[in-house]
């Protein structure tokens, strides 16, 4: 028994000094999507900032693949040591759960650290197709049925089940174009190689604003704040059609609690510093609420996510590609 109670004592006291020391070196950021897009662009806000909190470098690095299950498990193998974290959305981090066969299990196997901005989703098409509103849209995608593309980023995507969502409600059918991110598939929509994307809306906003593509509808059911001139889904004629993501920031599991504790205040101390808040606005993100701040509260908040859509995915019948 004494010999048991010094080990853990030492162990105690090894955690103690660790969450003390934390952080010892650069902190990687693994972004399981590709860099150029606006999940990538807000990584890079929440790193520079974490930084000075955190009185380390914190490098982003992008791994896409596989619906980003291949950056998670990355992040699920690496030391749990708060020197390794994982950053996505509901799509990589849920969603692709119920479409890729994993190596680990999305729950289990992490420490969720703080819930990041959300933003919604929009449908967008290259500047030059012929409709000029969603209700002209979708006449002509019946008139054309099977003949338009559209982006999706993997199919465990919010993209791929926006689309999905939209072809139900209009009783429209096109074909999707898998990409590894949403940065490729914008340029694509831009150059006109492919007709539409039901896209993150921050991914797509400088474009559209530029004119190099139009936009039919924001699936929210209010306007989007950034981009008052385009109507609700609801408005423009397609009711019931509500698609947005939110992002967050992971480690793995048997990370100490006053490490986790420490990243989750540095990120939180970004979220509430002006300047920020202005470059994530401009992002035409929202910030979380506030009482799904904590870690605790978070890891409640991504179990109810896998345990809502993990159903409404395995029904749709959604295979990898």
């Amino acid at each position: 028994m004494k010999r048991l109670a010094a080990a853990l004592a030492f162990a105690a006291l090894s955690a103690g000094a660790q969450a003390q020391s934390y952080p010892s070196r650069p902190i990687t950021m693994v972004v399981a999507l590709p860099a150029g897009g606006a999940v990538d662009a807000l990584a890079r806000v929440m790193a520079e900032h974490m930084r000075g909190t955190l009185g380390q470098t914190v490098v982003v690095e992008n791994m896409g693949g596989a619906g980003g299950t291949i950056s998670i498990n990355r992040v699920v193998r690496s030391q749990p040591d708060g020197h390794t974290l994982g950053m996505g959305t509901l799509g990589q981090y849920v969603i692709s759960g119920a479409v890729y066969p994993l190596q680990f299990d999305m729950l289990a196997d992490l420490s969720p650290v703080v819930l990041l901005p959300n933003v919604p989703y929009w449908l967008v098409a290259r500047k030059n197709l012929p409709p000029n509103s969603l209700k002209e849209l979708v006449a002509w995608l019946k008139a054309n049925p099977d003949k338009a593309s559209a982006t999706s980023v993997g199919t465990a995507s919010m993209a791929r089940f926006c689309g999905m969502g939209f072809q139900q409600a209009t009783g429209t059918s096109f074909q999707f174009v898998p990409y590894r991110g949403g940065a490729p598939a914008l340029n694509d929509l831009v150059a006109g190689q492919v007709d539409l994307s039901c896209d993150l809306a921050a991914n797509s906003l400088a474009q559209y604003r530029t004119g190099n593509i139009k936009a039919y509808a924001v699936m929210t059911k209010s306007r989007w704040f950034v981009a008052p001139d385009v109507p609700t889904a609801e408005e423009a004629g397609v009711p019931g059609l509500f698609y947005s993501t939110w992002h967050g920031i992971w480690a793995p599991k048997g990370t100490p609690a006053d490490v986790v504790a420490r990243i989750n205040a540095a990120a939180n101390a970004a979220m509430v510093d002006p300047e920020v808040q202005k470059r994530i606005a401009g992002l035409g993100m929202d910030l979380p609420p506030k009482d799904r701040a904590t870690p605790s509260a978070f890891a409640a908040f991504h179990k109810s996510e896998v345990e809502k859509w993990y159903p409404i995915v395995k029904a749709a019948g959604v295979k990898p590609e």
